[in-house]
């Protein structure tokens, strides 16, 4: 039976990248609803930016299934790609939904939750609040909203004349507009991680246009692509350098916090695209090096995200009852490793079936539908 991704033809690269933002999120959401303590240090304290990097790399991703065919003259099978979209991603969000709907008094709920309705169409995002339920749900909602726009302005801004100039200008003054909003927001609450700022799509929607500016380069220049690929151990070398600067400037505020909220989350997304850049080049040591485990994580990365958090709630006050401490380094681990185990198992019991029949229904290089998703590798697809 054909199995719903394949790990032969993936890029070591993107796993590990993919693989990174899911460990930064652990490490994260185990300071926040676990231990309540920096138990990572800096790296915890940075650890939301592994959504960050997860919006870079599907704005490639997915960009890149609408340029290839875009550049090539073809037109974009909408239905197909939609399908192929929403066969990927509401599945396993579905059922995770399912959970905190059906346990509203159990540990894993928050002081509040949005309307039902506002999850089945992806809009909570405009109203969270920290604290509620099922908040880590609101960059899946951009994710989804993504999904919709930006094919549109593929089929509006480039068109049968195959000509990237007004996508690319849509594209630049898209990210004026997010960090413009983020300034504005500033302006009125003086808080970088304002929730209403952090959790909206107006302010947040910009990080995932990085990566369209790569699939944009691979698929209407590609001369200057490979041009750019030839250097991807300075790619990643300043990727990283970038990233470490920028976070840190996010996290202290500095150089002051007007700035750290208006440019810091754009300048993260293009630190994280350089990252990515490398991670597609053939000669990067993001390729030539496989981290063990990596490549795992990675395929299961989009339902460890879903699942890991109603873990981690669940089992914080076993820890508290039998006063086990959260920062020993075997709760730690356990703790981890209960969270990635939730996620493998909605990954074999949700997601895998869905993608076999997503397979048999739509598949890849089907005549007629090849022009669906283009992603290369697709084994490479975030929540693709």
């Amino acid at each position: 039976m054909m199995q719903p991704e394949s790990t032969s033809a993936r890029l070591a690269g993107l796993d590990t990248l993919r693989a990174l933002a899911i460990a930064l999120v652990l490490m994260s959401h185990y300071h926040g609803f676990v231990s309540h303590a920096p138990t990572f240090g800096f790296i915890g304290r940075i650890g939301w930016a592994g959504v960050d990097l997860f919006f870079v790399l599907s704005g490639y991703l997915i960009g890149n299934q609408l340029l290839a065919p875009a550049a090539r003259g073809d037109s974009l099978n909408l239905k197909i790609f939609f399908a192929r979209r929403l066969m990927r991603t509401l599945p396993n969000y579905y059922a995770v939904l399912a959970v905190y709907l059906l346990l509203p008094d159990s540990p894993i709920a928050g002081k509040s939750m949005a309307p039902a309705w506002q999850f089945l169409t992806f809009t909570q995002n405009f109203s969270l609040n920290y604290g509620e339920t099922f908040t880590h749900s609101w960059s899946l909602c951009i994710e989804e909203q993504f999904y919709l726009v930006l094919p549109l302005a593929v089929l509006a801004l480039v068109g049968s004349e195959r000509s990237p100039r007004l996508l690319w200008c849509a594209l630049l003054a898209a990210i004026g507009a997010g960090m413009t909003v983020r300034g504005i927001a500033f302006m009125d609450g003086m808080d970088v991680f304002a929730a209403p700022v952090y959790y909206s799509s107006f302010s947040r929607f910009d990080e995932l246009l990085p990566g369209v500016a790569i699939a944009m380069l691979k698929n209407f220049h590609p001369a200057a692509f490979a041009r750019i690929l030839r250097h991807g151990n300075a790619l990643l070398a300043a990727g990283l350098a970038m990233s470490a600067a920028v976070l840190y400037g996010v996290v202290n505020e500095a150089p002051t916090a007007f700035a750290a909220s208006t440019f810091g989350f754009s300048l993260v997304a293009a630190s994280f695209a350089l990252l990515t850049c490398s991670a597609l080049s053939p000669d990067s040591l993001l390729n030539r090096v496989s981290i063990p485990g990596a490549a795992g994580l990675a395929l299961w990365s989009y339902a460890v995200y879903l699942a890991h958090k109603p873990v981690f709630m669940a089992l914080r006050p076993e820890l508290v009852s039998r006063n086990i401490d959260p920062g020993a380094p075997l709760t730690i681990a356990a703790v981890m490793a209960a969270g990635i185990l939730g996620g493998w198992v909605l990954y074999r019991v949700v997601e895998t079936p869905f993608m076999r029949v997503r397979a048999r229904w739509y598949p890849l290089g089907a005549p007629g539908k090849r022009h669906a998703s283009t992603a290369s590798p697709a084994g490479n697809e975030i929540r693709g």
